[in-house]
């Protein structure tokens, strides 16, 4: 750290220069120079047919690495941090319904202002009386000084932003704490497979790429954990591809990888799987995936099919906007150990035998 500088200094250079990226450098998605901010998912029909209905300007200032829009949104309140434009907070819009509540917040003014633009547009083209959608000008890190409050919030999503955040436990704690219990936050981001040296961090390139500022998988897990998010789970991955030969040569060997995350706030989550003999049946009643349910990456859930789960997936489907979509099979009272089907096992094998001396 240089003399007369600090660590609120340096963050705060950081953010303008964040401003500064997506505010003036970039126009339009064609100005990335990697691929790390752009989606690269085949879109499901009924988010096809509701980007259809999205304004031109708002769809050409779009820049995130995943599709983060859950299932079972109908009504419910959703937040979305870093939400530029406002792409992904119109498809909420109409995804929700008229009855539901999409804010979205963000720092960059130039954003702001296009996502403002369009406000009476897609309340026309959606068929509401009124707009069921807000922007708030605020940092994701401090969402306590724009009165968000505690336990709000059915979904909250993020699609390559947290990355960009100077302190991420921070976000990481506000999230929690507005989301409802049995809420989830379901959010696309950057991660390395190693921690990115400090000069790198401090290149404002690389960070606006969302590359320097992405943080080390195995940190995030435990930062998850820390915070209360006690069983993170993948929905999918994908390397990424840095496709300018002056920014590969600066991160060397370091690989990038765009992951969606889903973290439910569950307080009786366990940090590794427990097997408690329970099932589930998925009763194929949502609508945007009648045939089967993905939890995650090791979890597809067939319609009428008996499938057994972990404590925590239980507690997942159980205590959360699921519940109503599936049968339950069995409760927490009678432990069986470690759920192998998750890919644990224990550190000990049966063929380890000694004698009892008791």
């Amino acid at each position: 750290m240089t003399k007369g500088t600090n660590c609120c200094d340096t963050a705060d250079t950081t953010k303008d220069e964040v401003k500064e990226y997506y505010g003036k450098t970039l126009q339009h998605s064609d100005d990335l120079k990697t691929n790390a901010c752009c989606t690269g998912d085949i879109y499901p029909a009924y988010v096809k047919d509701a980007m259809k209905l999205i304004h031109d300007e708002v769809m050409q200032k779009y820049y995130g690495c995943g599709l983060t829009i859950p299932h079972s949104l109908r009504g419910k309140r959703v937040l979305d941090l870093g939400s530029g434009a406002g792409r992904d907070c119109y498809l909420l819009s109409k995804l929700v319904g008229e009855e539901g509540e999409v804010i979205g917040v963000d720092m960059t003014d130039e954003q702001l202002d296009v996502a403002n633009r369009h406000l009476d547009y897609h309340t026309e083209k959606f068929g509401y009386k009124k707009s069921n959608t807000r922007f708030i000008k605020g940092d994701i890190e401090k969402l306590n000084e724009i009165n968000l409050e505690d336990n709000y919030f059915d979904v909250i999503v993020s699609n390559c932003v947290i990355n960009l955040a100077t302190d991420k436990e921070a976000v990481m704690r506000e999230v929690y704490r507005v989301l409802k219990p049995g809420g989830e936050i379901y959010f696309s981001d950057v991660y390395s497979d190693r921690r990115v040296p400090k000069e790198l961090v401090k290149d404002p390139v690389l960070y606006g790429e969302c590359l320097s500022g992405a943080l080390y998988w195995n940190d995030f897990i435990n930062l998850s954990k820390k915070v209360g998010f006690h069983d993170p789970r993948n929905v999918e991955s994908e390397v990424i591809t840095i496709q300018n030969t002056e920014l590969q040569e600066k991160v060397g060997d370091i690989k990038f990888f765009s992951v969606t995350y889903r973290l439910f706030k569950i307080a009786e989550l366990e940090p590794s799987c427990e097997d408690f003999g329970q099932s589930v049946i998925y009763k194929g009643t949502i609508a945007e995936t009648p045939e089967s349910f993905q939890l995650d990456e090791h979890h597809l859930i067939k319609k009428g099919e008996e499938f057994k789960v972990c404590g925590n997936t239980f507690l997942m489907l159980n205590q959360s906007r699921f519940k109503e979509h599936f049968e339950f099979k069995g409760d927490m009272k009678t432990h069986l150990g470690i759920f192998e089907d998750c890919g644990e096992s224990a550190p000990f094998s049966e063929d380890s035998k000694k004698s009892s001396c008791c």
